[in-house]
């Protein structure tokens, strides 16, 4: 899951300002100039990973609430609730929060991306791909228990398991398009000029496997999720847990400057669940 939590961080800053230029083109009266300026600096694959405010998300909030879930035999949802109380303002979206504040367990329908961000330690824990599709819609369902909220998890769950037990790019792509319908045939290079920031499973996830399949290691793979300019943590998150179990190997400067944002506690959180499901990274 290390995979998923360096890549959140890299794409912690750039989120941000893809998120801006979404807003700024509903805006009725925008400096087009201006936003075509913004497209062109953020659409990009040349930048700076680590830029000097890189932080955690809450993609890597919950990714760390699904792994203590699994290695200490506790439901999901309440684990959820709990780190997302423990680490509040970790830019969460609307109805979490109010899911989150409630004492009420009640999923709420989403159909959001965060089922899919948060959902790699299911793929590193199971033994079968049944077991992890049917982990995947249950860490899934205790708040996004849309139908495509729960295929979102199921689907990066599945790439995460296939590549981790060596399945080839092509293999694991054919079998997204037939299971999910996901339309995997486009490259990064073809969807980059017109895509546009989307935070639900449907409009982003696929997006973020192509990031994986088009890639040649797992830098390239978090270069090319972010430069999509979409909702950059996150996609880089999904494409990155992908890339990790794939190539077994992430850069010692990543894998350093994660650990020192994250802090003694959580860095060993992550180091002990590879240690007892034997993840490589």
């Amino acid at each position: 899951m290390l995979g998923a939590i360096a890549g959140d961080i890299i794409g912690s800053m750039r989120e941000k300002r893809n998120h801006a230029l979404y807003r700024l083109s509903k805006m009725t009266i925008r400096d087009d100039a201006a936003m075509q300026r913004e497209r062109a600096h953020t659409k990009r694959e040349d930048f700076d990973l680590f830029e000097g405010y890189n932080n955690f998300t809450d993609d890597t909030v919950m990714t760390l609430a699904v792994a203590d879930a699994i290695m200490n035999h506790q439901p999901y949802g309440a684990t959820i609730k709990a780190y997302g109380r423990r680490f509040p303002e970790r830019g969460y979206g609307g109805r979490f929060q109010k899911w989150l504040k409630s004492d009420d367990m009640t999923p709420y329908n989403s159909y959001g991306n965060g089922s899919a961000m948060r959902v790699s330690p299911v793929a590193f824990a199971f033994d079968s791909l049944e077991e992890v599709l049917a982990e995947a819609k249950a860490s899934a369902e205790v708040t996004h228990d849309h139908p495509q909220g729960i295929e979102g998890a199921q689907a990066v769950a599945a790439a995460v398991f296939m590549a981790n037990k060596g399945e080839s790019k092509e293999t694991i792509r054919e079998y997204l398009i037939e299971t999910y319908e996901y339309p995997l045939q486009d490259t990064i290079e073809d969807i980059r000029p017109s895509y546009k920031f989307d935070a639900t499973c449907e409009g982003s996830v696929p997006e973020a496997i192509i990031a994986f399949l088009d890639a040649t290691d797992y830098e390239h793979t978090i270069r090319l999720a972010i430069s999509l300019g979409g909702d950059a943590d996150t996609q880089a998150a999904i494409a990155g847990a992908i890339a990790q179990a794939f190539y077994k190997k992430i850069p010692e400067n990543i894998v350093t400057q994660t650990k020192v944002i994250l802090g003694t506690g959580l860095w060993q959180l992550v180091e002990g669940f590879h240690e007892t499901y034997g993840v490589v990274y």
